[in-house]
């Protein structure tokens, strides 16, 4: 891949991944806000990929796929509008949140511009995703399986909690609990009136 194309292709990649990342603060529920999160780090390992980093794109791209699925899914099986799809405030302390990007986007373009970066050229012969890749997962790798195993596990249960048939029945059946004694009152916070679900935080 020549310099010019290179270039263009880290340009075109990084202001889409801008874009999404501030589509996470726009959007108006968290399964949107997951993706679009998703889709800014998916860029961020596709430069790294362009700038022939290949371990770090790579993992980039598929840590980040695992982890905003793994949070999508529980948000859609945890939160209390249905699936996480309804509308909902997104961004909280908006003058704090602008003030600490602004900083830290000053801070790592700064050091992004001022430092003098070594050049050391590594040997073309030598493989170095393997040997990066030893170094960083050779004794954890035990480590690394079970993590992936409990993760899918996770995955298919709150894909299972999150079904048609809910843990107390029917989700059309009413989003009332068993009671505590049989025949009792529904245990925990009961329904409004009319079926309506109440918004938690600073949407009640």
């Amino acid at each position: 891949m020549g310099g010019a194309v290179t270039l263009a292709a880290v340009i075109l990649l990084g202001l889409f991944a801008v874009w999404s990342g501030c589509r996470v603060f726009v959007v108006d529920s968290m399964v949107r806000a997951s993706f679009s999160l998703m889709l800014s780090f998916f860029c961020t390992g596709g430069i790294a990929l362009v700038l022939h980093a290949d371990y770090l794109g790579a993992a980039t791209v598929f840590m980040m796929a695992v982890e905003m699925m793994v949070m999508a899914i529980f948000m859609i099986m945890f939160m209390m509008n249905p699936a996480g799809l309804n509308p909902m405030v997104m961004v909280h302390q908006n003058r704090l949140s602008i003030a600490a990007g602004a900083a830290a986007f000053a801070l790592l373009a700064g050091a992004v511009l001022l430092s003098d970066l070594p050049d050391r050229p590594v040997d073309p012969a030598r493989d170095t995703t393997a040997n990066l890749g030893t170094e960083l997962l050779g004794p954890s790798m035990l480590i690394f399986e079970t993590a992936g195993v409990t993760l899918l596990a996770a995955m298919v249960g709150a894909v299972v909690l999150s079904s048609h048939r809910g843990r107390f029945g029917d989700t059309d059946a009413g989003a009332c609990p068993p009671g505590l004694t049989e025949g009792g009152p529904p245990a925990g916070r009961r329904p409004e009136e009319g079926g309506g679900h109440g918004h938690g935080g600073g949407n009640g």
